[in-house]
């Protein structure tokens, strides 16, 4: 007999970093929703992050690209879909400078497909469905040290290609409650950190590139502001907004956690030479000034006082807890980078599914 769930949510993008982290957590932590993951496995999708999902009772995983309408209509036929969590997306900002019309196709077309695909299979019939987008502080642009946090009611101002079709997406979505009612959570988070994040972002870059006494290369003078928040935390935020979110309500998720660059570089070098043995401050000396991005922001730092006064979230985790527990993660996962950084691991799908990447 077929098991029947109470839920069926369909998560996108779940073998990104967050993504991955967010079903590792909450497959396991509610056994009668039922997870689908679809993920277009492109560069930064590591399907083996998922491993120990495989078989469980509650998880299937569809290898689909968001943008692909008669894909996603189709698995909107094939599953009694009641949410949506939405991650997918293209997320480098370097990236999205040098190529920004991929960043166009799936950040917005992929999203829009999204929500005229949950709309149609809805039908009008919205009663316990949601739609929950998860995006980004850097649609609100840059901040002066000297100015508030970004709240909910923030304009929007994006300096980079990733950050306005981000913004952009976030539009298509209010846009779909405003016009059809199509029943939308969205939450704005600060820059995540943790375990099992691609290593060309700062943290597990400058975490590997210690280990292995390579330049750590800063933007400019390193004094870029950032809000750091542990993906854990995250994560929780999703699951309390996805519970307890209101309709047609955006919240902001931050780590309360504003560090620079360059000092957040210097953390990370005191820890890993210190969980290594190295004398204090022996690789201070790898860090490297290079030439600034283009439309850098100068500093990102979210107000969450709407999720913490109206949901009852906090950050579990203080800065020191997370930036350890990630250091320390990396440290005894060395393999998992490895692998990453070679490139194998984008022939998992293969090895596991008997089946080529389209």
């Amino acid at each position: 007999m077929k098991k029947t769930f109470e839920k069926t949510i369909l998560v996108t993008g779940g073998a990104g970093f967050i993504g991955s982290n967010f079903l590792l957590r909450m497959v396991p932590r509610y056994p009668s929703y039922h997870f689908v993951n679809i993920d277009a496995l492109t560069y930064a999708g590591i399907l083996a992050n998922l491993k120990e999902l495989e078989g469980a009772p509650n998880y299937a995983f569809r290898h689909i690209d968001i943008v692909e309408s008669q894909a996603v209509r189709a698995l909107f036929e094939e599953y009694p879909i009641t949410h949506v969590v939405h991650f997918a997306a293209e997320s480098h900002v370097d990236r999205s400078i040098h190529d920004p019309l991929a960043f166009v196709r799936t950040n917005v077309l992929g999203t829009v497909n999204l929500l005229q695909n949950a709309q149609r299979a809805w039908s009008n019939d919205y009663e316990g469905k949601r739609f929950f987008h998860v995006s980004t502080d850097e649609v609100y642009g840059s901040l002066k040290p000297e100015d508030a946090a970004f709240g909910e009611q923030h304009r929007y101002e994006p300096h980079s290609p990733y950050s306005a079709s981000k913004a952009s997406a976030d539009h298509f979505v209010r846009a779909y409650h405003d016009t059809y009612g199509l029943p939308i959570l969205i939450s704005n988070c600060s820059n995540n950190y943790g375990p099992y994040q691609f290593p060309e972002k700062l943290i597990p870059l400058c975490i590997n590139n210690i280990v292995h006494q390579r330049p750590l290369p800063i933007y400019g003078d390193g004094t870029q502001v950032r809000d750091w928040l542990f993906v854990a935390d995250h994560v929780d935020a999703i699951d309390t907004i996805l519970h307890k979110g209101r309709e047609g309500e955006t919240y902001n998720v931050g780590g309360c956690n504003e560090v620079q660059n360059i000092e957040l570089v210097r953390q990370l070098i005191s820890i890993v030479d210190q969980k290594l043995g190295h004398p204090e401050g022996h690789s201070l000396g790898l860090i490297t000034y290079v030439t600034d991005r283009p439309g850098h922001d100068t500093r990102y730092a979210i107000d969450a006082t709407k999720i913490h006064e109206e949901l009852g979230w906090q950050p579990a985790y203080s800065p020191e807890e997370g930036f350890e527990e990630t250091v320390e993660w990396y440290l005894a996962h060395q393999e998992w980078l490895d692998y990453v950084t070679s490139g194998d691991y984008q022939n998992y799908y293969d090895e596991m599914y008997g089946e080529r990447l389209r």
